[in-house]
């Protein structure tokens, strides 16, 4: 009876080893659940940025006024017959920088 007693009870120390102190113990697990928060947290913002790239390219098939917008943005194009402003902010200098 006692023998088995020590058994039941080493058995008992071994698992509680195996659950806080071991490979795939409580820790690991806590570690896991964070990596796994992270990892979510970077997909949401891909996913965010994928779906806005998406409305902007179906944006730039349908319609020719997001295809104007982007060229009057990024190329500095005018319309023939519209006249050209720019309005140069206090911290900014007129003329060649050097």
């Amino acid at each position: 009876m006692r023998l088995i007693f020590i058994f039941l009870l080493g058995l008992l120390f071994y698992f509680n080893y195996e659950l806080w102190l071991g490979d795939n113990g409580v820790s690991r697990i806590a570690e896991l659940q964070t990596k796994i928060n992270e990892q979510q947290e970077l997909n949401d913002a891909s996913l965010a940025r994928n779906n806005a790239m998406s409305a902007e390219v179906q944006d730039l098939r349908d319609g020719s006024s997001a295809i104007e917008e982007l060229a009057r943005l990024e190329q500095g194009m005018i319309k023939q017959g519209e006249v050209f402003v720019q309005i140069l902010g206090t911290n900014q200098k007129s003329g060649p920088q050097q």
